[in-house]
């Protein structure tokens, strides 16, 4: 951040899987922190940092308050799921969360230095019929075409994946619209399935958000062709780091099959009955759809990423703990 240690970062959707890392690396890095999130009772796990309601990021205004006396933004609320009937249930909180965060600190945070925006590979993918190497040169114009044409009847990933793009593409606008006027440069970062310990309270398994659920599943489900599946991933203490200015970045590690994580986990946990096995090593040939170029990661952030390993031991670390 282009900002001293002793400056304010207000963190948008602050009780996230994503966000309560990111509080805690602003935290342990000498920032003070302010968190928005939907009611305070849910803000009230974390004492240490400032915390502010915003009841609907929809609602014109909805982030005035928040982000008067910050001098940076790390902005992460956005829907992540798959159940939406009307494309606007994502759509809506995606677009206009994203644009109102940025127009209230175009009016009202006057001390605001940088913003920097949680996107998603989501916005960059589309589907093709042989395997791809995604840059951040790609967007999905895809699923935004399908959620346009099929509009309910579009699939859900679909429109999830329409959500991030067009709340992207809406975020890169503001800026040229407004240019030279803003006191503060644009960073979006677009990690894939996000994987990793938890840090925040979450009294139950079902009660995780889309992607920790999905590990959760794929460890203890009782079908083995769940695991045939995948994607990219990365863990979600390697996005709460630094970011530069004005830049897109793909944050992402290799692609993976569900079986390559039931290989990785730990040899002590492999024996206990609640952790499936899969049929090990059985996918270790097949070519993913899909993966990413994560080098402008490594070469402007200068990115280390976590291995499968280590993000897969201290995931089932995190469940025997929590009893799971």
């Amino acid at each position: 951040m282009p900002i001293a240690t002793t400056g304010k970062v207000l963190v948008s959707g602050a009780n996230g899987f994503l966000a309560v890392w990111v509080v805690r690396a602003f935290l342990e890095n000498g920032y003070s922190v302010r968190g928005a999130v939907r009611s305070a009772d849910k803000g009230e796990y974390r004492e240490k940092f400032e915390v502010v309601e915003v009841p609907d990021i929809t609602k014109e205004g909805a982030f005035d308050e928040a982000v008067k006396g910050v001098d940076a933004i790390a902005h992460t609320a956005s829907p992540y799921h798959f159940k939406a009937d009307d494309p606007a249930e994502l759509l809506e909180p995606a677009i206009k969360g994203t644009v109102g965060m940025l127009e209230s600190a175009r009016r009202c945070g006057t001390a605001v230095k940088r913003i920097v925006v949680t996107s998603s590979t989501a916005a960059v993918l589309h589907d093709e019929p042989t395997p791809q190497i995604f840059t951040e040169a790609d967007w999905d114009d895809q699923a935004v075409e399908n959620v346009q044409r099929d509009g309910r009847n579009a699939s859900n990933v679909h429109k999830y994946r329409a959500s991030k793009t067009l709340a992207e593409r809406a975020a890169w606008d503001f800026t040229k619209t407004h240019g030279a006027t803003l006191t503060w440069d644009l960073t979006v970062l677009n990690p894939p399935l996000i994987l990793g310990p938890i840090l925040h309270e979450v009294s139950s398994p079902s009660l995780l958000n889309t992607s920790a659920l999905q590990m959760y599943n794929t460890y203890t489900y009782t079908t083995p062709g769940f695991v045939s599946g995948g994607g990219c991933w990365v863990d979600v203490r390697d996005i709460a780091k630094e970011a530069a200015g004005g830049e897109r970045i793909i944050i992402s590690r290799e692609a993976f099959w569900w079986q390559d994580w039931l290989d990785a986990t730990p040899e002590a946990a492999k024996s206990k009955p609640k952790y499936q096995k899969g049929k090990p090593g059985s996918q270790k040939d097949i070519i993913p759809p899909v993966s990413y170029d994560a080098s402008k990661s490594v070469r402007i952030l200068g990115m280390k990423y976590r291995d499968m390993e280590e993000t897969a031991r201290d995931v089932v670390s995190d469940y025997e703990e929590r009893g799971w």
